[in-house]
């Protein structure tokens, strides 16, 4: 809670993940996705209820385990791979405020594919939406000028090359491109009229907070092992 208004955590976890199949319960020295991102919500001393929101009762089980409520099984029309944020945060406010007869002024959700995030950072989102009326609070990383995108490239079937963005033309030197960011996924925190009323994790005011600690998201079992040597630096 932070000036009397609460504050609920959603970890999503659907059971349905393609590319690593149930990605959430991999394990990083010992400790599933879904564990290493609620023991850092529990961590976070503005949190006032963390749940779980998932398809599969495997997910939800290990949620328990870990201390996480899990109040309901997402329905099937919200399993698959196509399905937003939104819908998801959309779906678990409404129905946990209609269960418990509450009200959330905001809602963090923490996704558990990245596992290096510090709950000091949870805390300064929280406080920031709170203190400067915000609609939204990401956090978001500093993207490498090597992905710039007047420096990106389209190959069509036939296999021409053609650049993104024409202006990538007038690029020479990578001090001419804008520093440009990227969501780095270790928190999203959103008022209840962002979600409910804009219909959007973003809203018309969205702030951003830049956290410089390297970052990582679990796509694939390379990423789990990049995370695991730098966790393993972290707690040196």
């Amino acid at each position: 809670m932070i000036n009397n208004k609460n504050v609920l955590c959603v970890i999503p976890a659907r059971g349905g993940s393609k590319g690593i199949p149930f990605k959430n319960m991999k394990k990083i020295n010992g400790k599933s996705l879904i564990k290493i991102a609620a023991e850092c919500a529990h961590k976070c001393k503005f949190i006032d209820r963390i749940i779980l929101s998932t398809d599969s009762e495997i997910i939800a089980e290990e949620g328990r385990k870990c201390r996480i409520k899990v109040p309901f099984l997402r329905p099937k029309r919200l399993s698959g791979d196509r399905i937003s944020d939104f819908q998801v945060l959309e779906h678990a406010l409404k129905t946990l405020e209609k269960k418990e007869k509450k009200t959330y002024e905001y809602i963090i959700m923490l996704q558990p594919t990245s596992p290096l995030r510090d709950y000091k950072d949870i805390e300064t989102c929280i406080y920031k939406i709170h203190s400067e009326n915000w609609d939204s609070i990401w956090t978001i990383s500093k993207s490498d000028p090597k992905n710039h995108p007047l420096k990106q490239l389209n190959l069509d079937k036939s296999n021409n090359l053609s650049l993104y963005d024409k202006k990538g033309n007038e690029i020479i030197a990578r001090q001419q491109l804008s520093t440009l960011f990227y969501r780095n996924g270790v928190a999203y925190v959103m008022t209840r009229e962002c979600i409910l009323d804009q219909k959007s994790i973003m809203g018309k005011k969205s702030g951003g907070y830049l956290i410089d600690s390297h970052q990582i998201s679990i796509d694939s079992p390379n990423d789990i092992k990049l995370a695991e040597y730098y966790m393993n630096i972290k707690e040196k």
